[in-house]
């Protein structure tokens, strides 16, 4: 048997102080491309050089890089000391609040996250897929909550053989449910359309047709086709959506000139036009099989607008590039009449205070069996014929 190899940990304060060559032979990729857009390095550094994703915002890096005592990276957990839960979309305010009432600080805690992005990504990013490794770098996670005086460390949107990984470590794991759509195959809309019930072929085709009812056109903008001017119109609707949504966007328009620069071959914007004015846009993501559906925002309020944006027209852009699945962001039950069924999320979490983490574990085991129970009756209500489902 082989000796295993001496580990090093380093934590980095900055995603610029991990060179990208290192952090992206990491990563999982096809072709020297990653699979996954947002845990390129490029995205990391974006969101951070742009200020949206600092100590500032209460976003500190932490990562952790493993390497051998040669220096060879062996693995890497994207993660970040946060002074507060917003940006997540995995909410744990209830339990911040517990800790707080009896006495305890839940902040700062640790996140392994990609900042304001509810896809599902490995975490534990180990190309060789050492068990050991992954183990060290979850070890090394929780000594330095203890070291940070962190209350927590909380790894989100993990895929579900990794959140079992993780649990089997000693880690809480949490389920929630988004919203897929999958590519069986199809050679048009028309096509996927057919495997939905009569009614609900009429009402997307409705939907569809009233959206660009005025005479509204579309494009599809992606690498050397988008330029500043597009980048310009699309903040401005993404700056409203998010203003009238929570107040204030996470995201500034400085990240989306860096995001321009590096990975525009990774990013599909949807631009909706009357004439020449662009009233309405989606940012899209490209990953290995998928894309993935981020923002939406709009200056100009028209019927059905939003769901051939964000849904539709994801759908005919996964149907033309022969992409299998559409993941179109957090929550969103309205998704399921337009042909995206429930798919399971996971999240994993350890908590240094026994008590807490007894009340936490507990509120879990009831909350996935409520997770459990809405997805079988959501699955009731999927707007498929009987038999047309095979992403099941």
């Amino acid at each position: 048997m082989a000796d295993q190899p001496t580990l090093r940990a380093a934590i980095h304060p900055s995603t610029a102080s991990i060179p990208a060559a290192v952090w992206n032979s990491l990563v999982p990729s096809t072709d020297g491309r990653s699979d996954n857009p947002f845990l390129d390095h490029a995205f990391f550094l974006a969101l951070e050089e742009s200020g949206c994703a600092t100590g500032r915002t209460g976003w500190q890096p932490q990562h952790i890089l493993l390497s051998d005592d040669t220096d060879q990276p062996l693995g890497l957990m994207p993660l970040f000391l946060k002074s507060h839960s917003m940006g997540e979309y995995v909410f744990d305010h209830g339990w911040a609040d517990a800790l707080e009432r009896a006495g305890g600080s839940y902040y700062p805690k640790l996140q392994c996250s990609v900042p304001f992005t509810p896809a599902t990504a490995s975490k534990l990013l180990v190309p060789s897929g050492d068990p050991t490794i992954r183990a060290a770098l979850l070890s090394t996670a929780q000594q330095l909550a203890i070291q940070r005086n962190a209350s927590s460390v909380h790894a989100t949107f993990v895929p579900e053989a990794e959140a079992s990984e993780i649990e089997s470590d000693g880690w809480l794991k949490r389920m929630d449910t988004q919203f897929h759509w999958h590519n069986q195959g199809f050679a048009s809309f028309d096509d996927f359309l057919k495997t939905l019930s009569s009614r609900k072929r009429k009402t997307i085709r409705r939907e569809r047709r009233d959206a660009l009812a005025d005479g509204l056109t579309v494009k599809w903008l992606s690498g050397s086709d988008l330029r500043e001017e597009h980048w310009d119109a699309f903040y401005a609707f993404y700056e409203d959506t998010g203003a009238r949504k929570w107040g204030r966007p996470y995201l500034n328009r400085d990240f989306f000139s860096r995001l321009n620069q590096t990975m525009a071959d990774r990013v599909v914007l949807m631009l909706a036009y009357d004439g020449p004015e662009a009233i309405a846009g989606a940012i899209n993501f490209l990953g290995k099989d998928r894309i993935f559906g981020r923002n939406w925002g709009c200056t100009r309020e028209v019927p059905f607008l939003h769901f051939e944006l964000c849904y539709y027209q994801a759908i005919d852009y996964a149907i033309a590039h022969k992409l299998d699945v559409v993941e179109a962001g957090a929550q969103g039950e309205h998704k399921l009449a337009r042909g995206y069924a429930p798919a399971t999320t996971y999240s994993t979490h350890w908590i240094a205070h026994p008590g807490l983490r007894d009340a936490v574990a507990d509120y879990l085991e009831h909350e996935r069996a409520s997770v459990e129970r809405n997805q079988e009756l959501l699955e009731q209500f999927t707007p498929f014929r009987k038999g047309e489902r095979t992403d099941r």
